[in-house]
């Protein structure tokens, strides 16, 4: 089958291709450029929790420990001379990733260079797409120019996307809704790797904000908010105001500092109408602009690109299940526009700066608090995405089991039993493709697994496992926030809650499973599931916890696919 063309080669393009990669799905990057990223320390991503784990499992190496990496000990928030808020990272509240876009990339890029699935075709800028029932062809010129055949297409290059433009979706939004004036710079600062957000600062020329954010090696980048239109910064103008916010957090006195980049930085607010069309696609700002207030567009990006990565890799596996590929636009579409939502409604109530909110007592703390969620990644303006009304929900059961993810909602990264016996995090096993079924048993913990995976209710849940309509691995954590003991969770490839069901249940797991696949598996993919059952047992690592040696195995995976079937479910694997 032809592999799928992937076009655009920044953080969101590269980490679609090494997640499809994972998938065992070839792909083609386009990349207009040479294939080297401009080294630019004022470009710089600040990563939530999940995406830079997301970004980590893919280059394989954790980006904190890089010289060019940080991971912030603190947040502070200031109001003229008052400290509004402080905040502590630690394991219970995870820091944000904060490095210079080059540095992901080029992390991103020498995972491709050991990749065997992945081809970047550089100096290959597109310009023409066709679509046809099989796949489509794609031409791009420039020195390297040629035709391309794919079966699938991911427009991942950009705010001025070619693919969309060629796929004739609209893109409204709003232009310029905020301003910043960037400057990256080695120094000391009184508040060593704390972030730092400081509104209306009392010395002059302060403006109404300004953001300093710590990288690796003493080098920090500092946001001046400006206006939204008006105001051209010239290098003379920024300098004094290096100095003078220098000078305003150091006691009055300038300190010595290396300025090593400049530039300004336009947030827009825009967002594509449609996110498929046929069997081409949109991710990252090709689809989406968001950036106001402290949120990252990247972020939404590098989600779109782990939500369709499974999914396109089930439809080039086991041919196209349209319920699925369509379940992208829908869940991916409503995160984003939450957000962009969220954004718009706070901006005059953040911005507006006069009226009667101006007196309002306690104004500014919540001010504070919505501009702090933005920053940290909380709240509506912060928070990871959640699917809670996705096409792809089971149906209510008396069986669901409420614990502390919410349906739809990514999973909370717990220690648990890998079925080789070893302890692992549990976002360690996202992203292989397969299904999730994770037990909660306490007290396991202090045994070798091959002294309780036969025992009480694991052969029966192993047995449920292996007749699912699609490979999964079955996995056991002590405990799970909120969940009580027996709770059965079924989580999907990119990390997100199906649902947790109170003990084993068969019929019940079975049915969420085939829900999360997009409905009944269409008769392409059931073929090649029993042509592949072998091979996908194997990549489901369910085989290791779910079939011992033992003569009375085959007797409980029938009972498990009897009950399935009883359900209406029909198992797909002989």
């Amino acid at each position: 089958m032809d592999p799928v063309i992937v076009v655009g080669a920044g953080p969101v393009g590269l980490a679609l291709a090494l997640a499809l990669a994972r998938h065992s799905v070839p792909t083609v990057v386009l990349d207009e450029g040479p294939g080297k990223d401009e080294q630019r320390p004022a470009r710089t991503v600040v990563l939530r929790e999940d995406t830079a784990a997301f970004v980590e499992r893919l280059a394989g190496h954790s980006f904190g420990d890089m010289e060019s990496g940080a991971r912030w000990a603190g947040w502070r928030s200031v109001r003229r001379k008052q400290l509004m808020r402080e905040l502590d990272f630690d394991e219970e509240t995870p820091s944000p990733l904060h490095l210079p876009q080059h540095t992901l990339t080029g992390a991103l890029r020498e995972a491709i260079a050991d990749e065997r699935l992945v081809k970047i075709a550089v100096d290959n800028k597109l310009d023409s797409l066709e679509q046809d029932p099989a796949g489509l062809t794609a031409h791009t010129r420039g020195p390297k120019g040629t035709w391309w055949r794919g079966s699938y297409l991911v427009g991942c290059d950009g705010a001025r996307s070619t693919v969309r433009k060629l796929l004739d979706v609209r893109f409204p939004g709003r232009t310029a809704v905020e301003r910043h004036a960037v400057a990256s710079l080695r120094t000391e600062l009184p508040w060593p790797r704390q972030a730092l957000l400081h509104r209306m600062p009392p010395w002059r020329g302060g403006g109404a904000e300004v953001t300093g954010r710590p990288l690796a090696d003493g080098v920090w980048r500092l946001d001046w908010l400006l206006p939204p239109r008006g105001e051209l910064v010239t290098p003379d103008a920024l300098v004094t105001r290096i100095r003078e916010t220098l000078a305003g957090w150091c006691g009055g006195s300038t300190p010595p500092y290396e300025l090593l980049d400049t530039g300004v930085h336009t947030v827009h607010h825009r967002l594509a109408r449609r996110w498929r069309v046929g069997r081409a696609f949109l991710a990252g700002d090709a689809a989406h602009l968001l950036g106001a207030l402290g949120t990252q567009g990247l972020d939404e990006g590098l989600r779109d690109a782990d939500n369709l990565a499974w999914k396109l890799a089930l439809a080039w596996h086991h041919g196209g299940h349209e319920a699925l590929l369509d379940s992208y636009q829908v869940e991916r579409r409503a995160c984003v526009a939450a957000r962009l939502r969220a954004a718009d409604q706070s901006l005059p109530v953040l911005r507006g700066g006069k009226g009667l909110r101006s007196y309002v007592p306690g104004s500014a703390r919540g001010h504070d608090t919505l501009l702090t969620d933005g920053h940290v990644g909380r709240g509506t303006l912060g928070t990871p995405s959640s699917y809670a009304e996705s096409p792809l929900a089971p149906a209510p059961s008396e069986s669901v089991l409420p614990v502390g993810t919410g349906p739809g909602a990514p999973v909370a990264d717990v220690r648990v039993t890998a079925p080789d016996g070893s302890f692992v995090q549990l976002r360690d096993r996202l992203g292989f493709g397969h299904l999730i079924v994770l037990l909660v048993a306490p007290g396991t913990g202090v045994w070798e697994r091959r002294h309780w995976v036969t025992a009480g209710i694991m052969p029966r849940l192993a047995a449920a496992v292996t007749a699912l309509p699609h490979p999964a691995e079955l996995l056991v954590a002590e405990s799970y926030p909120g969940a009580a003991a027996h709770a059965v969770l079924l989580i999907r490839p990119d990390g997100h809650l199906v649902t947790a069901l109170s003990g084993v249940r068969p019929a019940e797991l079975y049915a969420a499973a085939e829900a999360a696949l997009g409905g009944p598996a269409p008769a392409s993919r059931k073929a090649g599931a029993e042509a592949g059952a072998g091979a996908g047992a194997g990549a489901g690592a369910a085989g290791t916890a779910a079939r011992s040696d033992r003569e009375g195995e085959a007797e409980r995976a029938a009972g498990a696919e009897g009950r399935a079937r009883a359900a209406g479910g029909v198992r797909p694997r002989a």
